[in-house]
């Protein structure tokens, strides 16, 4: 749990926004080692494989895959660990194996021993007297340097520990033999030899040896007569060695690696009279100075060794014991109503502990662990924690006791979030061993709510997570640890404490690790599972209002937001705990009123920002809450609010302005938070009709809409759309008297004010303004729609001025619809006051124009806003028409609209294909009633089926080109489908290119041998070609889409005959395009399509090989040999077009010329290859003076 954390700061994006439910983990379960013959298999097929290096990394990738899907479940693997080992070690032992099969065998074994870990491995290995030489051969053979054999070096060490075992004096294994006249070194020098050798290297093997010298040294002849020597070896190689140096980490690695084993594996009795000087020793390499976490965590491990051997290992007698663990006898003791007496510390403790002296050292030890739980890394604290937990265990009382005392120190607030996280896992540890009596949980409980809540901000983002999510794991551990009666003071205050860390903590982790067990646990644990917690805003808004169904979370949960969310660092968290306590209010209403809202009336006003915003922001939540629940019971507006809480919401607005605090970048938040305000107090309906507040309020929408441009880019949106949300319900509420009219003066001054402002030279202030006109009401509008409509229609107007305003045309396009939406539909009606019979055309040609935007900028196809805002307008209106008075609808006006809809959904940005997609399919299968003048209707409604309005996924190309293609078929929209599938065809996304294709190449295929559908669709794409000469952004990808159509043989049809008009006109129309054009896409495009037309008969072939050689001595070199080269390829694929006599020459000079030299030596290449081909000779124009 705590350990899962990353140390330092968090800064979790927002997991809940965008999160499906169902998608948070995907676990397999596995229940057996199903793959057990597949590997049986592998292993044994090692000798087929080893020689060659693709099947040798082909058998290695194949065992890897199959072991690691055991990662999580290894004990599955124990039932076949040792065929396993057995079978390659018996390719390991066989003398006729090569090294290579060897090393491979070892490298299998390495990756089992990775997943199932080397403890559990190790009894396996064979342990045999006679394993021993040839085990200490084959590591003499190794070259401790070999980058490649790591794995062998590792196993063979492994397997040494292991045999090194057995009982027999290895002296035994000497003999008297000599070599060369020299005593052959003993067994024992070997081995040590060995080990020494392996714990100074920097791979893996480093790690076997420090597991050999903890087997070998603790064996009764080895300990007489080496212990001392290896003990003074390793202690002044840590001496000698610094860890500023690559070389001397590593070998302090080792060093301290080998201690830690061996004080871990050893006798007391043995390590005892040593432990003084390696302490002193590892206190002199100051470990804690380093950078190095690996160093300062072996450093913990060893000082937690020394520790343990200088006190006795006995259980301390005192310890918190909770009795009977076993489930059986729990039920039975319940079964027969004898309650299992708990056992806890003893009465008479002098008789019970055996007094004996504590050494010194411990002191120290005990010092650096406590400092090892405030060190920057997890892994070191943690290790420092288990420390504290095992040392303490064998501690006396009092001792114990004074170790809790230094623990609970870390929690002060001078100290770090790293103690914090520290502290709590020493806590976990001290509770799970019972070494944290009850007497101390009134200590400990404080300080666990305390981390339940730790969140500091660093710069951008927080540190805490660790903290909480480790508060957590000391829960979980005393829930565990003790007897339910020993908890039940302190139960409320730390299952709501719990409660809420599940529901309202920023991270999912701590979430996650907070739900667990408390009153009601079953029915909260149902809501607030694994997967429930993980979504944000289901959190707050959701699972909250639940649980605070349970009288006794509802306050806690109110006062924990109040206290320490609105005021958090993160906006979103204080947006959400805001609505969260709009969700509350319900369950606790007069609360709520009397105590939370005159809480939150001076911060609202105070000084910090983020508290400020929270609070305006819990004002409003809280206020409309309490006035629907009021509305709901029948009472009055204001029976839950006072004068003063009344007269304190008023205020606001003016407290902010008066001291300026909407200025600057205090203002970003305070604007649309107060703007917030306005709308929920209106939507109220707060008895505050002729107030002058409403004038002030009125005046700090205006100037937030005239201020967009003055603030950062990322708070535009949230500005503008609080601004025009707060105006919307303003002008409802206060504007409009009981007879539904607007007073006449203040209509013409704020609609001339606004559509004044349309035309303003910043495009964020035409933004603002027109979304503005787009919430007013009816009555504001009425008389006055066609000078409403006319200023919507100039923002929409592309000017050499405005041309990046897309964002404006946007708004007002959007603003429109809703103008249409909000005055309603008479046909015969005027049009100052309704959409009728005569401004109809007007609307639908701003909205069409719109359509055809394709503006980009640095920003890229900023047209597409644009565009997408125009489809969504389009759909709005026609469906308002439809629902009202359906004659209004024009025949071609409909037309138009489905035809630029499938242009849409057949183009290449996946976002805006997917809208017009959707728009499509909403106005085809809309039935109340259907959408009039559909075109083709019955054959779209059997291409696109009403059952695949929700499945189809516009998004994904692999689903919508297959459908869309099928709409060439249709005469109304093949020119427009055509005109989107060029720009999708010839693009360069690749998977929006390949399925685009296909399904054009699938639509050609169908329609090869229907020669009048050929020729329809020829005469469309060459009107597409013709309509968008020298309009880059559709011709450069018609000219790649062309390519791969002639290079897929789509016109085969029409290749046989001699001089086919689709070919010349293609062929007039690609020379066209690319006249005096320095685009080197288009051109090399267009090369492609040039030898795709060298195909058909007829005088194209001799007029194409002309355009050809041109392009050969073209001015850039690129797009010379790019023709040098299709034009070879072309002369392969077409052998015809040359005589065979030549054919050798013309593909020699093709070749072998360097088409990037020199103009004049290319060019009597190029005139080379006109005479062998019989074409005319290109020739030079002179540039005529002007």
């Amino acid at each position: 749990m705590a350990l899962g954390e990353m140390d330092g700061a968090s800064s979790e994006p927002e997991e809940g926004r965008n999160q499906e439910l169902g998608v948070t983990t995907t676990r397999n379960i596995l229940e057996s080692f199903t793959e057990s013959q597949e590997v049986g298999g592998l292993i044994g097929n090692l000798q087929g494989v080893f020689g060659d290096l693709v099947t040798r990394e082909t058998a290695v990738e194949k065992f890897v895959g199959i072991m690691d899907k055991y990662q999580e479940q290894p004990h599955l693997l124990d039932h076949h660990l040792e065929w396993m080992m057995n079978s390659l070690l018996d390719i390991a032992r066989d003398s006729g194996s090569p090294p290579s099969l060897v090393h491979l065998a070892f490298k299998f074994l390495y990756i089992i021993t990775k997943v199932r870990g080397y403890k559990l491995f190790l009894p396996l290995f064979p342990h045999e007297v006679g394993d021993l030489q040839p085990v200490l051969d084959m590591l003499v053979d190794q070259n401790p340097k070999d980058s490649e054999t790591w794995e062998t070096r590792y196993m063979l060490l492994l397997w040494l520990s292991m045999i090194c075992l057995i009982p027999f004096d290895l002296a035994r294994f000497d003999g008297n033999i000599s070599e060369e006249g020299h005593a052959r070194m003993p067994t024992m020098d070997r081995i040590l030899k060995i080990a020494k050798c392996y714990l100074v290297v920097s791979d893996k093997a480093r790690d076997a040896a420090a597991v050999l010298v903890s087997k070998f040294i603790v064996r009764p002849d080895v300990r007489q007569k080496r212990m001392a020597d290896f003990l003074d070896w390793t202690l002044s190689m840590l001496s000698k060695s610094s860890f500023q140096t690559m070389e001397g980490t590593v070998v302090m690695n080792g060093m301290l690696q080998a201690l830690a084993q061996l004080f871990k594996h050893g006798k007391r009795e043995d390590c005892l009279p040593y432990a003084a000087t390696v302490l002193e020793c590892l206190d002199n390499c100051k470990l804690s100075e380093s950078n190095q976490m690996v160093l300062r965590k072996l450093g913990m491990k060893l000082v937690q060794r020394l520790g343990l051997t200088f006190v006795k290992p006995k259980v301390a007698k005192w310890r918190y014991q909770r009795g009977c663990r076993s489930l059986a006898a729990n039920l039975q003791a319940q079964g027969s109503g004898v309650q299992t007496p708990m056992v806890t510390v003893a009465d008479n403790e002098a008789d019970d502990e055996e007094e004996y002296d504590i050494p010194g050292e411990i002191e120290n030890v005990v010092e650096q662990l406590l400092v090892g739980l405030k060190d920057k890394d997890t892994i070191v604290r943690w290790s420092a924690a288990k420390g504290i937990g095992r040392i303490t265990g064998r501690l006396p009382k009092e001792l114990a006791d004074d170790v809790i005392g230094s623990l609970l120190d870390c929690f002060s607030f001078q100290e770090t979030d790293n103690a914090w996280h520290g502290g709590c896992l020493a806590l976990a540890e001290l509770g799970r061993r019972g070494l944290l009596l009850p007497s101390r949980i009134s200590d400990v409980v404080p300080v666990i709510l305390r981390a339940l809540t730790y969140d500091e901000k660093r710069g951008a983002c927080s540190v805490g997570s660790n903290v909480r999510d480790a508060a957590c794991y000391v829960c979980w551990a005393f829930a565990r640890a003790y007897d339910p009666a020993e908890l039940i003071p302190f139960i409320n205050q730390i299952s709501s404490a719990l409660v809420i860390a599940a529901v309202f903590d920023r991270d999912v982790n701590c979430r996650r690790a907070a739900s667990g067990t408390f009153p009601h646990g079953i029915d909260i644990l149902t809501a607030a599972d694994y997967f429930a917690v993980g979504n944000r805003v289901n959190c707050y808004l959701t699972i909250s209002v639940y649980i605070a169904g349970f009288p006794e979370y509802t306050q806690p949960m109110i006062d924990h937001l109040v206290n320490m969310k609105i005021n958090h660092w993160d906006s979103v968290i204080r947006e959400l705990a805001t609505k969260a306590l709009h969700n509350l209010t319900p369950r606790d209403p007069d609360y709520m009123a009397n105590v939370v809202l005159p809480r939150l009336l001076p911060l609202s006003v105070g000084t910090d920002l983020h508290t400020r915003h929270g609070a305006i922001l819990a004002c409003a939540e809280i206020t409309h809450a309490l006035c629907k629940l009021a509305e709901e019971n029948n009472r009055s507006i204001t029976y839950y609010f006072n004068e003063k809480s009344l007269e304190g919401l008023k205020q606001i607005h003016q407290e902010l302005c008066s001291r300026q605090l909407y200025r600057g970048l205090g203002g970003e938040l305070m604007r649309p938070a107060v703007c917030t305000l306005i709308e929920k107090l209106s939507l109220s309906k707060m008895p505050f009709r002729g107030d002058p507040i409403i004038g002030g309020w009125q005046w700090l929408i205006n100037d937030s809409l005239r201020s967009l441009p003055l603030v950062s880019s990322g708070a535009h949106q949230h500005i503008k759309e609080s601004a025009v949300s707060a105006l919307a319900a303003l002008c409802n509420e206060y504007y409009i008297n009981e007879q539904g009219e607007a007073d006449p003066a203040l209509q013409d001054e704020l609609v001339t004010q606004y559509v004044s402002e349309l035309q303003n030279t910043e495009k964020m202030i035409r933004c603002g303004f027109s979304r503005a006109l787009g919430a007013l009401p009816r009555s504001l509008l009425k008389g006055r729609l066609q000078q409403v409509l006319e200023g919507l229609r100039k923002v929409t107007l592309i000017t050499p001025a405005d041309v990046s305003f897309a964002e404006s045309r946007r708004d007002a396009l959007i603003a429109i619809a809703k103008v249409c939406q909000t005055v309603g539909v008479k046909g015969e009606g005027s049009q100052e006051e309704y959409v009728c019979r005569d401004n109809i055309p007007q609307i639908y040609a701003t909205l069409l124009n719109g359509v055809t935007d394709y503006t980009t900028d640095s920003r890229g196809d900023v047209g597409g806003w644009v565009r997408e805002a125009a489809m969504t307008s389009l759909m709005e209106v026609t469906l308002l028409l439809v629902q009202t008075e359906t004659d209004l609808i024009d025949a071609n006006v409909c037309k138009q609209i489905m035809c630029w809809l499938a242009q849409q959904s057949a183009e290449k940005i996946d976002k805006f294909r997917a809208h017009a997609g959707s728009v499509f399919l909403t106005l085809l299968h809309f039935d109340h009633p259907p959408v009039p003048h559909i075109p083709h209707r019955e054959e779209l409604e059997k291409i696109l089926p009403r059952s695949e309005k929700e499945t189809l996924n516009w998004n994904a190309a692999s689903e919508a080109f297959p459908r869309i293609t099928q709409l060439l078929g249709l005469p109304a929209y093949q020119y427009y489908v055509l005109l989107g599938l060029s720009v999708s065809v010839g693009g360069l996304t690749e998977t929006t290119l390949r399925y685009s294709a296909q399904s054009l190449f699938g639509y050609m295929k169908k329609i090869q041998n229907d020669s009048s559908a050929m020729e329809s669709f020829c005469k469309t794409l060459l009107k597409v070609f013709e309509d968008n000469l020298r309009n880059d952004r559709v011709s450069v990808p018609l000219l790649t889409m062309l390519d791969q159509m002639l290079a897929n043989g789509c016109f085969d049809i029409f290749t046989t005959q001699e001089n086919h008009p689709f070919s010349v006109k293609l062929f007039t129309l690609c020379k066209e395009e690319i006249k005096r054009s320095k685009d080197i896409r288009k051109l090399r495009s267009s090369i492609g399509v040039f030898c795709g037309l060298i195909q058909f008969q007829g005088d194209m072939r001799e007029k194409v090989l002309f355009q050809l050689f041109l392009l050969l001595c073209h001015p850039f070199p690129v797009i010379r040999k790019t023709t040098a080269s299709q034009v070879y390829e072309m002369l392969i694929t077409y052998s015809d077009v040359v005589d065979p006599a030549v054919m050798d020459e013309v593909m020699t000079i093709l070749s072998d010329t360097n088409w990037e030299a020199e103009l004049p030596l290319v060019r009597e290449k190029r005139n080379c290859l006109c005479d062998l081909l019989k074409v005319p000779k290109p020739q030079l124009v002179s540039k005529s003076s002007a």
